[in-house]
């Protein structure tokens, strides 16, 4: 029987101390040692960084399919590569309207940031088909759709900040300022659901479609919104004062941020490991591979990966 003399004074047995009170106490105590044994839940266990073996003028936007192939963006060359579970390159489409963010839904579609026009795109993977979701807002040009997330029934959140391009003809923005935009799905108007950021840049969305985290790389902080019907947000949050480009998530609702290497925070803004990256820059990242628990990362002119102990959160 377990020993009791080392035992909190409010554990010690009583002469008359009731039976059930007794089994209850020892329960907790076990259940407590038992938690004292088992890993950290917030532990993010990874293996080598490989770059691999291509190079490319800037990475951006990656995104897997359903088969963990995972497709990016090389937006100077105005191409967009796909890397598969063979370890192959090969150029998915060129030229692809100046492709920047991108999300793959559970049909298999891709949607992209295309930033020459400033627009949203559906691609057909098969086909290539590509059509224009949208063009504006209030009959002004978008100021350069940047990143994209898809929620359960089809909408498009999407961050639309201002850099300027040296394929634009124009010189400024038509909108009156950055903001994150919410697109239902078959709509052809998009709703705006946030000015309080500076700088919109990296969004992504909680497992459960409760929550919509969003960079905002020059106000520096990570924001966390509650996700209300029609795509309307509130009760912003800041999780994390910290500069970000992209961000995504895993099945434990850990956030993986890009910028200067890779920094993972739990979902209250924790941080709970960083990845060095050898790049001048890191601007997005994506769980792929066919079990989706291998991180890659586009940093500058390269694609990297890396194995993790988690799984990313599929469409």
């Amino acid at each position: 029987m377990y020993n009791t003399d080392n035992a909190p004074k409010w554990y010690r047995l009583r002469p008359g101390q009731p039976a059930l009170f007794c089994i209850f106490a020892m329960l907790v105590l076990l259940t407590i040692d038992n938690l004292s044994a088992q890993p950290a839940a917030d532990s993010i266990q990874t293996g080598q960084l490989t770059q691999l073996k291509h190079n490319f003028a800037f990475t951006e936007g990656p995104v897997s399919d359903d088969s963990g192939n995972v497709y990016f963006t090389d937006q100077p060359n105005n191409a967009i590569w796909k890397y598969d579970i063979e370890d192959r390159f090969s150029i998915f489409m060129q030229p692809a309207g100046r492709a920047n963010g991108m999300i793959i839904d559970a049909e298999g579609d891709l949607f992209a940031c295309a930033d020459l026009r400033n627009q949203l795109w559906k691609i057909d993977i098969k086909s290539k088909k590509v059509d224009t979701l949208l063009t504006g807002y209030q009959g002004k040009l978008l100021n350069g759709p940047n990143d994209l997330w898809m929620d359960e029934n089809g909408g498009i959140f999407f961050t639309d900040p201002y850099y300027q391009r040296d394929y634009w003809a124009r010189k400024e923005t038509q909108q009156d300022k950055p903001c994150v935009y919410y697109l239902p799905k078959n709509a052809t108007k998009a709703i705006r659901v946030s000015d309080l950021l500076v700088k919109p840049n990296g969004i992504v969305g909680s497992a459960d479609g409760r929550h919509l985290f969003v960079a905002d790389i020059e106000g520096k902080k990570i924001y966390r919104f509650d996700i209300g019907n029609g795509g309307r947000l509130s009760n912003p949050f800041v999780i994390l004062h910290h500069v970000a480009d992209g961000i995504t998530i895993d099945q434990k609702g850990h956030l993986y941020l890009s910028g200067n290497g890779v920094t993972v925070i739990n979902a209250q803004g924790r941080i709970i490991k960083y990845i060095p990256v050898d790049e001048p820059w890191v601007s997005n990242l994506c769980f792929g591979g066919k079990n989706h628990n291998i991180l890659f990362i586009t940093a500058s002119t390269h694609l990297y990966k890396i194995s993790t102990n988690q799984n990313g959160v599929q469409p």
